[in-house]
């Protein structure tokens, strides 16, 4: 079997044991996400992650492990790098807008490739600094996957949020130490353990809200 069949059968096993049923428009979409994530991580360098078939658990399933916690129609994700998650979201949820933010040039465009080859038409792509880029309406959700801490992320994406946005920061070991350094007016809603298919070790996700400080 060629390895794009082992991919594609490791991913559809994965999706269902996450109780994800995907399209074979879906499958198809992320299965050509990894071959340009495979080819670019050569010269570009966008995760250390250099095995094409671990990156169907350690990027694919892991992203799609947060999908039920997606609620709203515009999210942006914040220092998406390759694009997790915000590809495997957008690719998920054809009918909601998301908007990839990363500093560096070099994924930037990458991203926008991604974009242009899966005809991803709900996804923006932005280079900017997040402290730099400005909305005139709040997100609905805000993501981030290994992008800064609990502190950072808060801090510097608070502009771009309100009382009703929620934060979702894609996290390995439960973070103790980093829940207790956040901002003061920023507490943790909910949280819960992923069981990503294939993936060795903790993975947490921290569900966070804004108060609003009148």
């Amino acid at each position: 079997m060629s390895a794009m069949g082992q991919h594609a059968i490791e991913l559809a096993h994965g999706a269902r044991l996450l109780g994800i049923d995907l399209t074979e428009d879906q499958q198809g979409q992320l299965l050509a996400y990894l071959t340009l994530l495979n080819k670019w991580n050569k010269a570009y360098n966008l995760t250390a992650v250099r095995n094409p078939d671990e990156m169907v658990s350690r990027h694919l399933l892991d992203s799609l492990s947060i999908l039920p916690y997606i609620q709203g129609e515009r999210w942006l994700d914040v220092g998406s790098g390759g694009g997790m998650p915000g590809v495997m979201l957008a690719i998920m949820f054809p009918a909601r807008r998301f908007t990839l933010l990363d500093s560096n040039g070099k994924k930037t465009r990458f991203l926008t490739q991604v974009k242009t080859e899966l005809g991803l038409t709900n996804l923006e792509v932005i280079n900017s600094r997040v402290e730099a880029f400005n909305v005139e309406q709040p997100f609905d959700g805000i993501t981030s996957r290994a992008f800064a801490s609990l502190a950072d992320f808060t801090h510097l994406t608070r502009h771009l949020g309100s009382p009703d946005t929620r934060w979702l920061a894609m996290k390995g070991v439960y973070p103790e130490d980093e829940l207790a350094a956040m901002p003061v007016d920023f507490q943790l809603e909910s949280s819960a353990q992923l069981q990503v298919p294939g993936c060795v070790g903790s993975r947490h996700l921290l569900i966070l809200r804004r108060m609003n400080q009148g």
